[in-house]
């Protein structure tokens, strides 16, 4: 009997399909997190990109930049622009494609996010080693560069 030799595709497969159900519990846990302020981890995670921008941008390129559907972020973004957590700003670049920037009530809620998150994340992180996550932080951002030269080059060919 032949024994099957161990990859580093199987062994990228496996962190995967880890990656995956990380992904759906971190989603879980912010939305439980956070649903107090009003927010969901989607609306979270679109403060942070728009706070990470450090200037107003377009739905666009905070979309590009969370490697989200502009459509979704879209209507995300108006939902928030609805309860006065963000605002639009005029584009000197753009006729239609507003800039986006929190309002001060946004701010506010943002920070309220972040000093819920900020004891929650001490306790996750207890007990990790941060060259350990610092080393899987780099191998998260290869893949992810790999993929979006992936789905950068399909796009271009097309």
């Amino acid at each position: 009997m032949e024994s099957k030799r161990y990859s580093s595709a199987d062994a990228l497969t496996a962190f995967t399909m880890d990656l995956f159900r990380l992904n759906s519990r971190l989603l879980i846990t912010g939305d439980r997190l956070v649903a107090e302020l009003g927010l969901t981890s989607a609306r979270w995670q679109i403060l942070g990109a728009i706070v990470g921008a450090g200037e107003p941008q377009p739905v666009a390129w905070i979309a590009r930049d969370m490697g989200g559907a502009r459509q979704n972020v879209q209507r995300i973004v108006n939902d928030l622009k609805d309860e006065g957590i963000v605002e639009f700003l005029p584009n000197p670049h753009h006729r239609r494609a507003h800039l986006v920037q929190l309002t001060e009530k946004g701010k506010k809620i943002y920070q309220a996010a972040l000093n819920l998150w900020s004891p929650f994340v001490k306790e996750l992180a207890r007990g990790l080693p941060k060259e350990g996550l610092d080393h899987a932080r780099g191998i998260v951002t290869t893949l992810r560069e790999r993929l979006e030269a992936r789905l950068d080059s399909a796009i271009d060919g097309d």
